[in-house]
Parts: C-alpha cells; structure tokens; sequence
C-alpha cells in the first residue's frame, strides 16, 4: 500500500474520533459559542505560523527541485491564509490585533509547533513531510464532512467553505503524491518513522480542537499554595 493508504488505515478511528468532537459538532450545527471560535482563530494563526515554519525547514532539505518548489510553495501558502485570518476572520468575529498580540500559543498549539519545526529541523525529509500531511488530510476530512451538514446560513460557513474548496483540495493532493513519493523511496526503518510522525501529528489535531472547545490556556501558578 502507499503511504497515504497505510495511515489513513492506521489511523481510521483517530479520525472518525476528530470527525465527532463537539467543537466539530457543533461547527457544523452552526451551535459553536462565539468565545470558542475566537479562541479557536487565534490560535490557529499562531500554528499556522509555525507550520510555514516547518515547511520552510523542510524545504532546506528536500532531495529535489520539486519537492523544494512544493514545501517551500506551501510555507508561503499557509502565511497568505494567517494574514487573511487577520484581515477578515478576525475582523469579523471581532478578534482585535490587541487580542491576538496578548494572547500567546496555548499548550497545544505551542507542542504541536514545536514538534513540527523539530521534525523538519532535525528528522529526514520523509518524516517531517509525514508530520506536516496530517494539517492538509484532517483539515479535508473535518471540512467535507461538515460541508454535508452545515445549513447555508451558518454563521461560520465561509470559514467551513475554505476548506472543501479545489485549490484546497489540489493542495492536499499534491502533499499526499509527495508523502507516497518519498515513502516509496525510504528505508523500513524510515517508513516506521513516517507512520510515528503521522500518528503524532493526527493525535495533535485532536488536541488542538480539544483544547479550542475547553478554551484551555496556560495553567496560573497560585503563590498563595507555595510553601515557604
């Protein structure tokens, strides 16, 4: 099997699990609470910026002109959707510049950053290209199955529409062809690795949601529990 096909198996119920989460739910019933996607938009702008990161990083390394066109392509992709994000999503939820610049990355966007921008750094082309599909592949996934059952006046059906369009779905493609490329081309013992960084990376969008619905932040040390 390619490498797409192995961990799309793999990874089926983690997926199907991402698929029901009630911030996916309640999404796509247009129920979401406005607070919960602020929360939300913030921090996906601060991953996104760390994704064209590591796309960035990957590129450094790629073995060849077209994978170093593609990474690098899609870095400056993911930095055009981040400055949108500010100029309409934000706006329109009435996210101000002030919002996002003293809200810092939460836990689970700052490991999930992290472990892509280390990946790239430090890991074969392969393993940080499988790290980096999961952002493409379940983005996909969550969008066209919410797509099939958001009402036309969903209050957040333009941001559901970004991802089920075909420049999107192009996107994917072309990071699915050159995961199944290098796959083909890598050691066992690389492919192993390839697969890690997928699962990893797909438990990580799960976290990131998680943590969107909780509205989860840094957790405040309380001075007055300190013993002296």
């Amino acid at each position: 099997m390619s490498f797409v096909e192995t961990v799309l198996q793999e990874n089926a119920d983690l997926c199907a699990a991402i698929r029901a989460m009630p911030f996916n739910r309640a999404l796509a019933d247009g129920t979401l609470p406005t607070e919960v996607f602020q929360h939300y938009i913030i921090q996906d702008a601060h991953y996104l910026e760390g994704f064209a990161r590591a796309l960035a990083l990957a590129a450094s390394a790629a073995p060849d002109a077209d994978a170093v066109a593609q990474l690098a392509g899609s870095g400056a992709g993911a930095l055009h959707v981040e400055r949108d994000l500010h100029a309409h999503y934000m706006g329109l939820f009435g996210v101000t510049a002030a919002d996002f610049n003293t809200t810092p990355p939460t836990p689970a966007c700052d490991h999930y950053t992290s472990f892509l921008i280390s990946t790239a750094a430090t890991c074969t082309t392969g393993e940080a290209v499988a790290a980096l599909l999961p952002c493409f592949w379940v983005y996909r996934d969550v969008g066209h199955d919410i797509h099939t059952r958001a009402a036309g006046d969903n209050p957040y059906r333009a941001w559901i529409d970004t991802y089920v369009s075909d420049d999107f779905d192009a996107a994917v493609a072309r990071s699915c062809e050159l995961s199944d490329r290098l796959y083909a081309q890598a050691s066992d013992t690389v492919r192993g690795q390839m697969r890690a960084a997928f699962a990893k990376s797909t438990l990580m969008e799960w976290a990131f949601w998680d943590s969107a619905w909780h509205l989860r932040g840094w957790p405040t040390p309380d001075p007055t529990g300190i013993a002296a």
